[in-house]
């Protein structure tokens, strides 16, 4: 599971968003990044989550901050997810996983007695210098802001 911690180079990641355009770690060199990781767009926590951060959306821009979020959903529902919220940051449509493998938040899970394999609710917050300073394991959906934004 998440292998990554505080200090870390964070990986040099490219992945494709909601409209086909592409992101890349270097693409922010020079601004903060939060990159979050959420299970499935348009459900219960991953909305609550998106929402909190859309909501203090401008508490981040004043603080040079970006936001990134992923999951392994299609472009076509990261779109409407975008769309049916007005999430002002693009969303990741990982669906190679290449993004999620490369940050290290894939991995057994559990859920009503059932084990499978998915994606970890993990955020990080990278650096200006592409180093991250904080890796949030212990998500709050309806208060993720201010987790980030300590």
């Amino acid at each position: 599971m998440t292998t990554l911690i505080k200090g870390d180079k964070a990986p040099n990641f490219s992945g494709v968003d909601q409209d086909g355009k592409t992101h890349t770690l270097a693409d922010y060199k020079g601004k903060k990044l939060v990159v979050f990781f959420y299970p499935k767009a348009n459900t219960p926590g991953c909305t609550a989550e998106a929402c909190d951060l859309r909501d203090n959306f401008e508490r981040f821009k004043a603080n040079n901050y970006e936001l990134l979020g992923v999951s392994a959903d299609s472009a076509k529902a990261q779109g409407k997810f975008k769309d049916k919220y007005e999430f002002p940051f693009p969303l990741l449509a990982d669906e190679d996983k290449s993004v999620i493998q490369a940050f290290g938040v894939w991995g057994p899970k559990k859920f009503m007695g059932r084990e499978y394999d998915g994606i970890h609710r993990t955020t990080f917050v990278i650096n200006e210098e592409g180093v991250i300073e904080d890796v949030i394991t212990q998500v709050k959906t309806k208060a993720h802001a201010d987790q980030i934004l300590k």
